[in-house]
């Protein structure tokens, strides 16, 4: 009992740690960049870089970020959560800030936000996270797939493997009834038993946000989505005087993202995938060239996106009274750990 009367943990104070952490991470990337590619060779890089073209990269980032909260907002719609545009343009920026957190558990504020607001339990719009980060996976290796095979055709079936997982998962969805078996044989299991009737509501929740046309909707907004901010880095090469291939500048930042995927914000895993592939691709590309191109990407892209999130998430918090982080107790719903990474 003493346990439940314990104070939760404020979600500001904890992004705060959170932001401390990922600048450190990121700082330390930076370092290892310069040592590598020599920090005179990447700073007179940067100081050369064509600054008028970073109006265009950071509109390119806010399209990506404006039609990715169309693409949350359409969902939680469809799952029957009233949330009104602006506010919940607010809590989508505000998530933003959590793709630092750990396991990007963090990002479990937004459905969190719309069940304080609005009272649809957050058991019925999880899965509006769980598509939001499939139809990125999805459209990303589209991106991916239609690029690489410019120049590498022989190098597409590695992402049949994904693709499949992908389809199977789909194709298990669209059977309510083996679904529902399967949920069925899981609440005979020790401890399954008192949150089976959740999965069975994000199950039944889910198979609203990925139906034929939703599905449909939602992937091509991610696609134009991800393929701006594509875009962004083929412009960051020719603020920089590299003339980098289109499909190449497509194909590395799509699947430096998805590489990133599981880390905090990608840290360390992208800018790798991003500064080895496009000196393994580019050529005639110089370490400096590169090192300096992931940062700026990333500044534009990641770093930009935390910023605003972070005065998203003072603003929403504020409006609410404080952020407690949801938990186990929190009115029987999901916790934390939940979260899709």
């Amino acid at each position: 009992m003493g346990d439940n009367n314990k104070p939760k943990k404020n979600l500001v104070q904890r992004f705060q740690r959170w932001v401390v952490a990922a600048i450190g991470v990121g700082a330390l990337t930076f370092l290892g960049g310069s040592i590598w590619a020599g920090f005179d060779q990447m700073k007179e890089q940067i100081y050369g870089f064509t600054w008028w073209l970073a109006v265009p990269i950071i509109l390119l980032t806010l399209l990506n970020y404006f039609l990715r909260f169309l693409k949350w907002h359409y969902l939680i719609g469809r799952l029957g959560a009233n949330m009104p545009f602006w506010e919940d343009a607010w809590n989508f920026t505000a998530g933003l800030a959590m793709v630092i957190s750990p396991g990007k558990a963090g990002e479990v504020l937004k459905p969190y936000v719309v069940r304080v607001r609005t009272g649809t339990p957050m058991a019925r719009t999880i899965p509006a996270l769980v598509t939001e980060r499939l139809t990125d996976g999805i459209s990303l290796m589209m991106l991916a797939g239609i690029s690489v095979t410019t120049y590498a055709g022989d190098k597409v079936h590695y992402l049949t493997i994904p693709a499949i997982l992908i389809a199977g998962g789909l194709a298990v969805l669209a059977s309510k009834r083996v679904s529902l078996t399967v949920l069925g044989w899981m609440g005979k299991l020790p401890l399954m038993g008192r949150i089976v009737h959740k999965l069975e509501e994000m199950y039944l929740a889910m198979r609203v946000c990925v139906a034929p046309v939703p599905l449909l909707i939602t992937v091509a907004m991610s696609f134009v989505a991800w393929a701006a901010e594509c875009l962004g880095y083929y412009l960051v090469f020719q603020g920089l005087g590299v003339d980098a291939p289109m499909d190449i500048c497509i194909f590395l930042y799509a699947f430096a993202t998805i590489a990133g995927g599981a880390m905090p914000g990608g840290l360390g895993v992208s800018e790798g995938a991003l500064a080895a592939g496009s000196l393994a691709l580019i050529p005639a590309l110089g370490e400096a060239e590169a090192v300096a191109a992931m940062l700026l990407v990333r500044i534009a892209t990641l770093w930009l996106g935390v910023g605003l999130g972070a005065i998203a998430l003072f603003k929403v918090s504020s409006s609410l009274g404080g952020l407690a982080l949801p938990n186990e107790e929190d009115n029987g719903e999901a916790p934390t750990e939940a979260t899709p990474a």
